[in-house]
């Protein structure tokens, strides 16, 4: 049994669920070796593994969980870590994955606000395509605060919810 069945759990109902949310994951546009790896660490009782475990558990080979875990390094969806006294590598889901992601995304949504408006100054305001780039400008601004004030009453309610 790997270890996100875990002791007392169901491995084969433990696959599923993995399977499952990685295609929910996939139809939101996420790699799919990258859901997969994502959803088998999310559902592991410790939310690390290594890559032979991830492996063996998902099937893939090590060359697969290395490119899904690049991919969720980088948007910041898990962690790499060293294993006490070895050069095996871990990869760690946290708990707040989804805070960190999105807050990433914030700095994706600034550098888009910024090609917008040097698009609106080289089309010109006033032309058609102009207008368009300024209305999607005018959306990813308000998006950006939306998401802002979100992410504090999230800060806010996880506190109160799970402690500091």
């Amino acid at each position: 049994m790997t270890e996100s069945a875990g002791a007392g759990r169901d491995a084969e109902a433990v696959s599923r669920f993995v399977e499952s949310f990685a295609a929910q994951l996939v139809e939101a546009g996420m790699q799919r070796m990258a859901a997969r790896v994502f959803a088998a660490l999310l559902a592991s009782d410790e939310g690390v593994m290594t890559s032979a475990e991830l492996g063996e558990q998902l099937r893939i080979s090590p060359a697969a969980v290395s490119g899904a875990v690049r991919y969720l390094a980088q948007t910041h969806m898990v962690s790499r870590e060293r294993e006490p006294g070895s050069r095996r590598e871990r990869y760690r889901v946290h708990g707040d994955q989804w805070y960190e992601a999105l807050t990433n995304r914030e700095a994706v949504l600034k550098r888009w606000e910024g090609a917008l408006r040097e698009g609106v100054t080289s089309l010109g305001a006033q032309t058609p395509a102009g207008r368009r780039m300024t209305e999607t400008l005018a959306f990813f601004e308000f998006l950006d605060g939306e998401v802002s004030a979100m992410m504090e009453r999230w800060r806010l309610h996880r506190e109160k919810t799970f402690g500091a």
